[in-house]
């Protein structure tokens, strides 16, 4: 479980990577929660959005890390082309849907994470996919 959970937009790997000490700050556009799973959110979401298979996913190698320091446990990794892009394109009515199942997964796990929560998380995602598309950039997430 994450503390700190930073969603942001960069051009590459290699500016995202500068981020791994401070976090993405105010150089990037960038969205900021708390405590949950980053890593494993964004396979599940991509399952849910995109019909891939969990396991396929993570044994591609997903999510992909572009950045980590050990002392620190400061982590920042890629979203896949794949879910930015089926970010980007569900309407509102299925990020809500989105949100709903993956309460229900984390719920199965034993987590809670509130609906309203689930939604926020995912529509703001969903609009940060839209601005990182219009300017061909990826979307990266900073844990802490």
């Amino acid at each position: 479980m994450s503390l700190i959970v930073k969603f942001f937009v960069a051009p590459d790997d290699a500016s995202a990577a500068l981020t791994l000490r401070t976090g993405p700050g105010r150089t990037f556009e960038s969205l900021s929660f708390g405590n949950f799973d980053a890593e494993e959110a964004v396979v599940e979401w991509q399952c849910l959005l995109a019909g891939d298979g969990y396991e396929g996913l993570v044994d591609a190698g997903e999510p992909r890390i572009v950045a980590v320091e050990d002392n620190s446990g400061c982590v920042v990794f890629a979203v896949s082309p794949r879910l930015s892009a089926a970010l980007a394109g569900a309407e509102r009515p299925r990020l809500r849907d989105i949100a709903a199942s993956w309460v229900q997964l984390r719920a199965d796990e034993g987590e809670t994470v509130g609906a309203e929560i689930a939604e926020a998380i995912v529509g703001d995602l969903a609009a940060l996919a839209g601005s990182a598309r219009r300017q061909s950039h990826g979307i990266y997430c900073w844990v802490a």
